[in-house]
């Protein structure tokens, strides 16, 4: 067993990039945090010297941490700055930051690290209930959801767990604490007519290759829309996915997957692979979906959004998210027999046992379906008529794709965000540069109202700087 180095003689660690590095305490800021330096070697003996020669050279001791000037706010920056940040992706941290700096430090932050009670941070959530949100109250109401609230529990409780291994507080009040319920978004999922509907719909707007692919492989939005043309092996249909697109602070960002199941593997149908083939041919970028206003850049994921709304619309199909396509495919694979394990592989879940919970309305199925034919095999009843797992193949569609109207320039562009939500754009390009404004209403009528007035607005308020700017700089 290793030995154990005394309280004050600070701590000794092998490095990534294979030196040692000791560490010591030399004082704690005004907020109780603590101040360190370090001492770097190529041998833990050599390092252990340095750190030694250091702790003598220091005039006085460090001295002990006062657990009741730091408060909850000083540990929570401390916690995420050090521990967790260098950790998280871009959009984790974005998130880890509005719960921290927004919800719970205004709250509770001023709170003392050791006389936070589970009163308080219940009382806490209820108010993020009843009253928390900070943005946009007239479109969604007053409080947080339930997913929301959970979000925020989970960071406040790693970082409380963290204070008590640390052994600033004994225990963490967090622990007992009642959150809201756990609930699952709706899964929706296309029928085998929706599906024709929307590929012939999806030909007429230009984003059949997309739609088709996705439905084909399940893919997540960020990860098809990273697909370049490299990572198809057109001789033997296998796809790469080993990246991932996504917005970090307005930008897009390309990385790699969250997790190791991510990279992987997929082989295409011939037919797709046919398709894709053909559209290769008209392809002018390395990205399978490029950008059509940004050189070199793959399409924006909110665009696919946007427009994915649009086909659903036309092609008279229920209304979705891009993810629910995701669905549909891993719905469909296990209705025509693919077994759990090879469809986890392909959709890059983590484990089998993800797949088995997400889709339990479908493996219940064929479970009771094998049931079935074993008491055929086996018993010789006959069991009551069910529902085959496997569907037939639906007779061809007759729907024919709606011809898009589009709108006047000048007019900007309205959009459905959800059930009942509208969002409506307008952006005129201004000294090279554009100068976007949003309107919101809840229904499409309203929005286009809004809209119209907000261009006329945006309209006088384009010609006043005009004019202004022709004042002070009259022309010679």
């Amino acid at each position: 067993m290793a030995k154990r180095r005394k309280h004050g003689d600070g701590s000794v660690r092998l490095r990534k990039d294979g030196r040692w590095e000791g560490r010591i305490v030399i004082g704690y800021d005004e907020k109780g945090l603590p101040k360190t330096k370090n001492v770097l070697a190529k041998t833990k003996t050599e390092c252990v010297a340095k750190l030694k020669a250091l702790r003598e050279s220091l005039v006085a001791p460090a001295p002990e941490v006062s657990k009741v000037s730091l408060s909850l706010g000083n540990w929570l920056e401390h916690w995420y700055q050090d521990y967790k940040k260098v950790n998280l992706r871009p959009n984790t941290q974005m998130s880890y930051e509005r719960r921290i700096y927004q919800h719970i430090i205004p709250a509770l932050g001023t709170i003392p690290l050791d006389k936070l009670t589970t009163g308080d941070i219940q009382q806490f959530y209820t108010h993020l209930k009843q009253n928390g949100r900070l943005l946009r109250k007239e479109l969604y109401g007053e409080g947080l959801s339930d997913q929301t609230i959970r979000g925020i529990h989970t960071t406040l409780h790693a970082a409380l767990d963290k204070a008590v291994e640390e052994k600033l507080i004994f225990r963490n009040p967090a622990d007992s604490c009642k959150l809201p319920p756990a609930k699952s978004r709706e899964m929706k999922v296309l029928t085998p007519e929706e599906i024709q509907r929307l590929l012939i719909q999806a030909k007429e707007d230009d984003c059949y290759e997309l739609l088709l692919l996705e439905l084909a492989t399940g893919l997540r939005r960020g990860e098809i829309l990273a697909l370049q043309w490299g990572d198809l092996n057109f001789k033997t249909g296998a796809l790469r996915v080993e990246r991932q697109v996504h917005r970090v602070k307005g930008e897009l960002v390309v990385s790699p997957p969250k997790t190791k199941a991510g990279n992987r593997m997929v082989l295409l149908p011939a037919p797709v692979l046919n398709v894709l083939k053909a559209y290769q041919k008209t392809a002018h970028s390395r990205w399978m979906f490029p950008s059509p206003v940004k050189a070199d850049s793959p399409l924006d994921p909110a665009a696919v959004r946007k427009r994915l709304q649009t086909v659903l619309e036309r092609a008279e199909c229920k209304r979705l998210r891009f993810h629910d396509l995701r669905h549909t495919f891993a719905t469909v694979s296990l209705e025509h027999g693919m077994d759990i394990k090879t469809l986890s592989t392909i959709i890059g879940h983590v484990s089998s046992t993800t797949t088995l919970n997400t889709y339990t309305h479908v493996t219940d199925a064929m479970r009771q379906n094998a049931a079935d034919k074993i008491d055929r095999g086996i018993g010789r009843t006959e069991p009551k008529p069910r529902r085959e797992a496997a569907p037939q193949e639906p007779p061809p569609s007759t729907f024919q794709a709606r011809k898009g109207q589009r709108r006047k320039p000048g007019t900007g562009c309205v959009s459905q965000i959800n059930d009942h939500l509208w969002e409506g754009r307008y952006s005129p390009r201004i000294n090279g540069g554009r100068m976007t404004r949003n309107v919101y209403a809840k229904t499409e009528a309203e929005c286009e109202e809004k809209l119209a007035a907000l261009i006329q607005a945006m309209k006088a308020e384009i010609a006043m700087e005009k004019e202004r700017l022709n004042r002070a700089n009259p022309a010679s």
